[in-house]
């Protein structure tokens, strides 16, 4: 497992926009499939965005177009860059890493960051 940790989350109006970042520890962040979930109140946990470790991007529907993720090897982070901000974007928001490829399956993920706040006011 690594340790996650996020920061970046914030208060925006709706079309603003927020850069998340996950910055993890260890020595292996390439061999690691990395994924953004967000949950919000009385939802369940959901997928936003990943890469799996064979450099593959992958994005929920809701957020296509509009987020974008990318990873640092050098700098062991994670970063997910979000526009046009919506309402139903509010949640909080985790960083998680797997072994596995499979970026949008939550059950393969087995370390997560501690989560962070994302609220957009329309």
């Amino acid at each position: 497992q690594v340790q996650l940790v996020e920061s970046g989350g914030g208060a925006v109006q709706a079309g603003g926009s927020l850069r998340l970042s996950c910055v993890a520890s260890g020595r292996t962040f390439s061999s690691y499939t990395m994924g953004w979930f967000r949950q919000a109140p009385g939802k369940e946990r959901e997928f936003v965005a990943g890469i799996s470790w064979a450099g593959t991007s992958y994005y929920a529907d809701s957020v296509k177009g509009r987020f974008t993720v990318s990873g640092d090897n050098a700098k062991k982070t994670l970063a997910l860059q979000m526009n046009s901000l919506k309402a139903e974007d509010t949640a909080a928001y985790y960083c998680a890493a797997s072994k596995d490829l499979r970026v949008t399956r939550m059950e393969y993920f087995d370390s997560w960051g501690q989560g962070i706040q994302v609220t957009v006011s329309s």
